[in-house]
């Protein structure tokens, strides 16, 4: 070899661990946008959490991780100079949660009675619940209402939505996400149960709806979610009922009406995937 191309390859190999770790201290990408009146929403990088701002204090949702929470709790002090009262959890999955901690001098940290039993159990670095419920809970602070709904097992066994009657905004996490397939190959998912709590949100009364990812959407866009799983899991089910293969189904299940839209190229064939898995679980074949 060449000692001028040995050196350009020495030094190319020896550029990619610094690329990649530069690439990993980028500060992350964090802001408050309003929602309406006074329900903000909160980005950090890819996550997204919602708050109210109260005369009394704040009611906070996911805290996203540690570092996001202390940011977060300095701009309340400098914004609003309230404290936060209420800390909601959507469900008990480390990426949303974490980081908890930051706001348990101040605040009740409120989720479903079996995140609680998850975030013990997983040991998830986040404070742990202090009050649960099983079907529903109404949080009022300063005037303001919060609705939390379990509406059943879906991205998780522990998911609750959160609506604000007053405004017509739901706050949902990972299981409604809008204009985008489903994440991945479903992990921790319940299928046939997601597509009922689906309509179990399309029942509700709001305008606004803020996911945990992604850009924010409206109503419609439950429906249109609850249709493509429900022709997703069709379309799997049929050729699985054929006799077909993962790879035979990977190849031919596509629902091109959904190509526009987010994560289609990346994770489809993923989704395709974990339904294959979760129909075959659920079936018993002649």
């Amino acid at each position: 070899m060449n000692r001028r191309i040995a050196l350009f390859l020495l030094a190319l190999a020896l550029s990619v661990p610094a690329a990649v770790q530069a690439q990993a201290q980028k500060p992350p990408v964090r802001e408050i946008t309003l929602i309406k009146d006074n329900v903000y929403r909160f980005r950090n990088n890819f996550h997204f959490s919602v708050f109210a701002v109260t005369p009394e204090g704040i009611i906070a949702t996911d805290p996203i991780n540690a570092d996001a929470a202390k940011w977060l709790k300095a701009e309340f002090a400098k914004r609003f100079n309230v404290p936060v009262k209420f800390l909601v959890y959507s469900h008990d999955h480390a990426d949303h949660i974490s980081g908890g901690e930051v706001f348990a001098d101040t605040a009740t940290v409120i989720a479903h009675e079996r995140a609680k039993q998850k975030v013990i159990g997983e040991k998830r670095r986040t404070a742990v619940p202090q009050l649960t419920f099983t079907n529903a809970m109404t949080i009022e602070l300063g005037g303001t209402l919060v609705e939390l709904s379990y509406v059943g097992k879906n991205h998780s066994d522990n998911m609750i939505v959160m609506r604000f009657p007053a405004q017509g905004v739901l706050y949902a996490v990972d299981f409604i996400p809008v204009k985008s397939v489903a994440f991945r190959d479903f992990p921790d998912a319940y299928i046939d149960e997601w597509i009922e709590s689906l309509k179990r949100v399309e029942a509700m009364d709001f305008e606004i709806l803020a996911p945990g990812h992604g850009q924010m959407g409206a109503k419609s866009d439950v429906t249109d979610h609850r249709i493509f799983l429900e022709e997703l899991h069709a379309a799997v089910l049929e050729l699985a009922r054929q006799g077909k293969s993962l790879d035979e189904i990977k190849q031919t299940v596509k629902l091109p009406k959904y190509e526009s839209w987010g994560g289609y190229k990346q994770m489809f064939e993923l989704n395709v995937e974990g339904m294959y898995r979760m129909v075959q679980a659920n079936r018993r074949p002649n």
